[in-house]
């Protein structure tokens, strides 16, 4: 696929690499998918039906999985497809969500991160004993609690990449030494109560009403993505390799316009846009074109992929894999702030209880392999709406914790054999 050369001619510091014209005489490759798109609707149908066979799924069994949920729950409680409640979700799932995103970068390297949870809590005390205790500009605060998440996922990844010490025992380890530094930064007092002026309580509570906001929204994400679709495919057509024709992307810009609107009228019926959907948006759009459109992103799943191929492909292994924990451990510190200012207070249970195991499955969920070198940032946005809606319809239920925690782990573990069997099928194919 053109895509995997893409990844591959990427890693070399290129992502055009593989698209230079054939040496004369040379018989030139034929990409499947111009084969595809000559054949129209049937073309698109036969090119579906293989990917099934050959376990590329993409993001089609979350969807479905959303689909079946909110099927289920809205049928048992019409409340649960309420505009309230379906915009209180939107809200819910920023923060794991966030955090989520942060654990997509890292498994995309095969590996994985157990001190997420702990260091949220740690930067959402952090922010909160300078701010609130010690009277620091809310500013300068929130930027060293980042900073300080960046600073821990840092340090990991150079006992990962450059110590050689197992991801899974240095986060292991991050875990309870980040969980106690937390106990230590918030001292004999235990919890520090968050303002609702703080900056950290209105990225979160702050929400919108003029219907206006949300259209505007919602336009300007189908704009961009029309935009962005249009000059990949000139970018594509100038390079003499395979693009998407108008038609296809007048189509998909069409299906994500709906989505969008519809997102967008549910949102108005009840209060409005919630700016924490809003930022969470604009994040994963960011670091989607990181992932997908620079060099770096392209790295990432080559040394995900194939790490001695990466190594002979010039590609800096130690510096990738620091920078991914680097990324992980930011996110996680934007994911505990959030969470914080939803309630409003950092506690000795910041970051405690099932949220790591929220965040982790969430990724799962969504479609990011725990094998490495497949997933999309957009994995993180599906599999916390995936276990947000399972929770929310649980409460509405009034089904107990108890139940809650074995039905998620129960959809976290169907997520894996999906993963397995989708590689297993790749392999058979010739596709892994």
């Amino acid at each position: 696929m053109i895509r995997d050369r893409d990844r591959a001619g990427g890693s070399g510091g290129s992502g055009d690499a593989g698209t230079q014209e054939p040496a004369q005489g040379a018989v030139p490759a034929v990409d499947t998918r111009l084969l595809v798109r000559e054949e129209g609707i049937k073309g698109y149908l036969g090119e579906f039906r293989r990917k099934l066979r050959s376990g590329e799924l993409g993001s089609l069994p979350v969807i479905l999985a959303v689909i079946i949920i909110w099927t289920v729950f809205g049928s048992l409680d019409s409340t649960f497809l309420s505009a309230q409640n379906l915009s209180d979700l939107s809200q819910q799932i920023v923060g794991t969500g966030m955090i989520a995103v942060g654990i997509v970068f890292v498994l995309l390297l095969g590996e994985i991160d157990l001190s997420v949870g702990s260091v949220s809590g740690l930067c959402a005390a952090i922010f909160a004993v300078l701010n609130v205790l010690n009277g620091m500009n809310e500013w300068l605060a929130l930027l060293i609690a980042i900073a300080g998440g960046a600073a821990v996922g840092l340090i990991q990844g150079f006992f990962f990449a450059e110590i050689g010490v197992p991801a899974f025992v240095v986060t292991l380890a991050g875990n309870l030494a980040w969980n106690g530094l937390m106990l230590q930064v918030l001292g004999t007092s235990g919890t520090v109560n968050i303002p609702s002026e703080s900056i950290v309580s209105e990225l979160y509570s702050t929400i919108y009403h003029s219907p206006a906001a949300a259209y505007v929204a919602a336009a300007a994400g189908v704009g961009l993505f029309l935009a962005a679709s249009l000059l990949d495919a000139k970018r594509r057509r100038a390079a003499r390799v395979p693009s998407r024709p108008v038609a296809e992307i007048v189509l998909r810009t069409v299906v994500i316009a709906a989505i969008a609107f519809v997102t967008a009228y549910i949102l108005n019926q009840y209060q409005g846009l919630p700016l924490a959907l809003l930022v969470f948006l604009i994040l994963l759009v960011v670091l989607d074109f990181v992932l997908r459109r620079t060099t770096y992103g392209r790295r990432i799943f080559a040394v995900g992929g194939n790490i001695e191929g990466a190594r002979r492909a010039g590609i800096s292994v130690p510096f990738v894999r620091m920078s991914v924990f680097s990324i992980a451990g930011t996110m996680a510190a934007v994911g505990g702030l959030f969470l914080a200012g939803q309630i409003q207070s950092a506690s000795q249970t910041s970051g405690g209880g099932n949220l790591l195991m929220n965040v982790i499955a969430a990724a799962v969920i969504g479609g990011t392999s725990l094998f490495g070198g497949r997933g999309s940032v957009w994995s993180a946005l599906l599999g916390a709406l995936v276990i947000g809606s399972i929770q929310s319809g649980m409460n509405i239920m009034g089904v107990s914790n108890a139940v809650q925690f074995m039905i998620t782990g129960s959809v976290l573990l169907a997520a894996v054999v999906v993963d397995s069997l989708s590689r297993r099928s790749q392999k058979a194919a010739g596709r892994a």
